[in-house]
């Protein structure tokens, strides 16, 4: 059967096994070049030469596509087309296409609207879900927690933005015997929650309008903000502050206090809240414990710093 291969105008019969060695090695690094030129964004960031390339990503060159394709599709905020990634990346739009429909079939895209317009699947949103939960920095993130809860006394978690609603990723209880528990992966509403408030406060104003208006605002108190008007007024005192309050709007009897995990692409999709029984802590109160709570939103950050890839780049 090689006989009939004929690779760059050669026939396998015509090299010795030294020569083959040698040519394959040059079309393996010319792909690695052609996906290089392909594929700018991924490659700027890493900086790395192609020859340590092939020893730190694993998988042919077709997934390699798709996974920068996806880091791509990740810094979208909005629903996009498949021209938008044309213009974004710079390939022919029939690559694209078949690209993004092995993503749809996967259930990591999915069509929205009129069908031209494409958004995160269920099944990359639970992938990301998942990596947040179960991260290898869950352990020094929960350390920070605990010295927080230790020196508030008082509950403390951290929760990252899924669709409209706040995934609590860590939690924290002190010894208190009066105390509101939930766990790790447990969800409540944006609308009705400190850190879900400092989420939307960051959102374009035309794609937050959007999501509120998507579905109701789901009353839990007499304290729940069901306008969207209202909830706008909110968000954008909120992000003036810095800083935002769920007073007593999920459950009643809770108050908390969240700020932002700062981040240095500037939006940021991790928060830390105390939470607290309105019998033992005011508003008055939470606030004077401000400044304890963002030095522990700053002590994650540096984690997720040094933790992420870029930084481990610069490192070298």
């Amino acid at each position: 059967m090689l006989r009939n291969v004929r690779p760059c105008g050669l026939s396998a019969t015509d090299l010795s096994l030294g020569d083959l060695a040698q040519k394959c090695q040059k079309i393996l690094f010319f792909g690695i070049y052609c996906f290089k030129k392909r594929n700018p964004i991924r490659f700027r960031a890493m900086n790395l030469p192609a020859e340590r390339l092939m020893v730190r990503i694993d998988g042919d060159a077709p997934n390699l596509r798709l996974f920068a394709l996806l880091e791509v599709i990740a810094q979208k905020d909005a629903p996009f087309s498949l021209q938008a990634i044309v213009d974004d990346t710079g390939l022919p739009k029939p690559t694209l296409h078949r690209m993004l429909s092995q993503l749809e079939s996967a259930g990591i895209l999915q069509r929205d609207g009129n069908g031209r317009h494409y958004s995160t699947g269920q099944r990359l949103v639970r992938l990301a879900e998942s990596l947040l939960l179960n991260s290898t920095t869950r352990g020094a993130r929960h350390a920070i927690l605990r010295r927080l809860v230790e020196a508030v006394g008082e509950s403390c978690s951290l929760s990252a933005f899924s669709g409209n609603e706040v995934l609590y990723l860590a939690r924290v209880e002190p010894a208190a015997p009066l105390r509101f528990t939930l766990h790790p992966g447990s969800r409540v509403p944006a609308h009705s929650s400190a850190t879900g408030k400092l989420f939307l406060s960051q959102m374009a104003p035309v794609q937050r309008r959007r999501l509120l208006t998507a579905v109701p605002l789901e009353s839990f108190t007499a304290n729940t903000i069901t306008s969207v008007e209202a909830l706008e007024s909110e968000l954008d005192r909120v992000k003036g502050l810095g800083y935002a309050f769920d007073n007593e709007e999920f459950l009643p009897g809770l108050i908390c206090l969240g700020v932002l995990v700062p981040s240095t692409r500037g939006t940021s999709n991790m928060g830390i809240a105390l939470q607290a029984p309105v019998m033992r802590c005011s508003k008055e109160k939470a606030l004077a414990l401000l400044p304890t709570l963002q030095e522990a939103a700053e002590a994650i950050a540096r984690i997720n710093h040094d933790a992420a890839p870029e930084a481990a780049i610069d490192d070298e």
